[in-house]
C-alpha cells in the first residue's frame, strides 16, 4: 500500500487527511487485497456511452456490484453482453475516487456454457490440490543462467514470436529448441502432455517453457486437462508455464515450477540480458574500485594517525627496555624469594613424611611379627611337650587294662557267632554253651575253633 501525506496534523490526536488522501488510501487497500477475483452474476443496467467502455450491474439475489468494461477489452470477448446475461467476470477491484464508488474492473467474461467449465476446473483444481500437485515443497528452482531451453508450443502463433524477440533482444547465449505442438483442440491435451514427456528422455535441456498466447476458457482449455497437470507433476526438468494473458489462469499453471504471465514474461523471467548484466558488472566493478580506494585512504590516514601517537620510537623503545630491566630484575628476586619459600616448605613436608612413612611402620610391624611368631614356636612346643607326656601315660596305663596284654599273659577269649542276631557272643559261663556246638578261641596271637565235648557247671 502507498503512503499517505497528511497535509496537517494534530497536536494531540491523529492526522487529518484530505478526502483526496483517504480515497487514495482506500483504492489502494482495494486494489491491493482484490487484485485478481471471478465474480459471477447477472448482468443488469447495461450501458454504452459514446466513450464505447460498457458499463452495467452484477447481482444476485442479495446484493449487486458497479462493473466497467473497457472498449480495448472487448475485442477478446466471443460475443456481444446484453442485460440478463449470467456471467463470470474476471478482474479485479477499484475504487472510483470521483463518486467514491467501488467498482469491478473487468478483463474477460465467461458467458453461459463456460459456467460448466469453470465448475470443471475448480473441481479438478481442489483434487490436485489435496494430492499435493501445488505444493511449494515440490516445486524445482529456474536456473538463472540458462544454457538450453525447451519451448512446447505452437510453431505458427504469436507466442512463440513473442518469446523469441526477448531472447534476440537480450542476446543470450542459450540454445532454443521447438517442440512443436497443438494448443487448442481435441486431443491437444495429450499432445502437450506426451512432448512434456519426450523432452524429459530424449533432450537434454535446463527447463521447458509452455507457451501459448490469449484466449477465452475454452481455447485455454487444453492446459486445464489432468493429463497435463501429471505430465507437470512428473517432469525431471523445471517447467514455466507462459500461458495467455495475466489474468488468464489454467491448471498448468499451479502445477508449473513457475507461473509467467505471458510468453513474453516468460523470456523476461528466465533469459537474463546480457546487457544488464554486463552493466551491473561494470557498476560493480566501479563501486569495488570505489571502496578499495576509500579503504586504502582510511588505512593511510590510521597509519599517519598512529605515527603521530607513537612519536620518537627509539625514545619510546629505550624507556621500553629501561622498564622491561626494571620489571625483570623484580621478577626474578621474587623467584628467587619464593623458591626459598618453597625449598624450607618441601622441607618439612619431607622429614613429616619420613616420620609417618609406611615403611618404619612396615618395619616395627614386623619386628613385632617376629617376635610373636618366636613366641607361638616355643608355645607351641612346650604344649606339644605335654600333650605328648600326657599321651604317653595314656598309652601306658590303657596297655595295662587291655585285653591284648592279659591274653599276652596266657589267657583266651571265648566267644561264638550268633547267625541270627549277626554278632558275636563273648562266653563268660559254661552254661551258655552245650556239647557239639561250635566257639571260637581268640589266643595273643591267632585264634582257634573248637567243638565243646562236655559242659561242666561251677561248683
Amino acid at each position: 500500500m502507498q503512503s499517505v501525506t497528511t497535509s496537517s496534523f494534530s497536536s494531540s490526536g491523529p492526522a487529518i487527511l484530505t478526502v483526496s488522501q483517504i480515497s487514495r488510501s482506500i483504492k489502494n487497500l482495494l486494489e491491493g487485497e482484490f487484485n485478481f477475483v471471478r465474480v459471477s452474476g447477472e448482468i443488469s443496467n447495461l450501458s454504452r456511452p459514446h466513450s464505447g467502455h460498457s458499463y452495467f450491474t452484477l447481482k444476485d439475489e442479495g446484493a449487486q456490484l458497479r462493473a466497467v468494461l473497457f472498449k480495448n477489452q472487448q475485442r477478446f470477448l466471443p460475443k456481444t453482453i446484453r442485460d440478463g446475461q449470467q456471467v463470470i467476470c474476471h478482474g479485479r477491484i477499484s475504487l472510483y475516487e470521483p463518486r467514491g464508488d467501488y467498482q469491478l474492473i473487468v478483463d474477460t467474461i465467461d458467458f453461459q456454457g463456460s459456467g460448466l467449465l469453470q465448475l470443471q476446473f475448480e473441481a479438478l483444481k481442489k483434487q490436485l490440490a489435496a494430492e499435493g500437485l501445488f505444493d511449494a515443497e515440490r516445486k524445482k528452482k529456474i536456473p538463472l543462467y540458462p544454457r538450453k531451453i525447451t519451448l512446447i508450443t505452437s510453431p505458427t502463433g504469436a507466442a512463440i514470436h513473442d518469446f523469441l524477440k526477448i531472447w534476440r533482444n537480450r542476446k543470450w547465449n542459450a540454445a532454443i529448441q521447438v517442440f512443436p505442438v497443438r494448443v487448442q483442440g481435441v486431443g491437444a491435451a495429450e499432445e502437450i502432455a506426451q512432448a512434456i514427456r519426450r523432452v524429459n528422455k530424449e533432450v537434454e535441456s535446463d527447463v521447458i517453457v509452455l507457451c501459448r498466447g490469449g484466449g477465452s476458457l475454452e481455447d485455454l482449455w487444453a492446459f486445464n486437462e489432468e493429463c497435463i497437470a501429471r505430465a507437470i507433476a512428473g517432469s525431471s526438468l523445471p517447467v514455466v508455464s507462459a500461458i495467455g494473458h495475466e489474468i488468464d489462469f489454467t491448471i498448468a499453471d499451479f502445477c508449473a515450477d513457475l507461473r509467467a504471465p505471458t510468453p513474453t514474461g516468460a523470456a523476461e523471467q528466465i533469459i537474463p540480458d546480457l546487457a544488464l548484466l554486463q552493466r551491473q558488472l561494470q557498476n560493480l566493478k566501479r563501486t569495488c574500485t570505489t571502496l578499495i580506494i576509500e579503504k586504502l585512504e582510511d588505512c593511510r590516514r590510521e597509519i599517519s594517525q598512529q605515527r603521530r601517537l607513537l612519536g620518537n620510537l627509539e625514545m619510546t623503545l629505550a624507556h621500553l627496555t629501561l622498564q622491561v630491566d626494571h620489571n625483570t630484575s623484580k621478577l626474578l628476586h621474587s623467584l628467587e624469594s619464593h623458591l626459598q619459600v618453597q625449598d624450607l616448605r618441601f622441607a618439612r613436608i619431607m622429614a613429616r613424611f619420613k616420620q609417618q612413612s609406611p615403611m618404619n611402620r612396615i618395619t616395627l610391624q614386623h619386628q613385632r611379627l617376629h617376635h610373636a611368631t618366636d613366641n607361638l614356636t616355643q608355645r607351641m612346643r612346650f604344649l606339644l611337650d605335654q600333650k605328648n607326656a600326657a599321651l604317653s601315660a595314656q598309652a601306658t596305663l590303657l596297655d595295662t587294662v587291655s585285653p591284648l596284654a592279659t591274653l599276652a599273659r596266657g589267657y583266651a577269649i571265648i566267644r561264638r557267632k550268633n547267625r541270627e542276631k549277626k554278632q558275636e557272643e563273648i562266653i563268660t559261663q559254661s552254661s551258655q554253651t552245650r556239647p557239639g556246638e561250635l566257639v571260637e578261641v581268640l589266643l595273643h596271637r591267632g585264634r582257634l575253633e573248637c567243638v565243646v565235648e562236655k559242659v561242666i557247671p561251677p561248683s
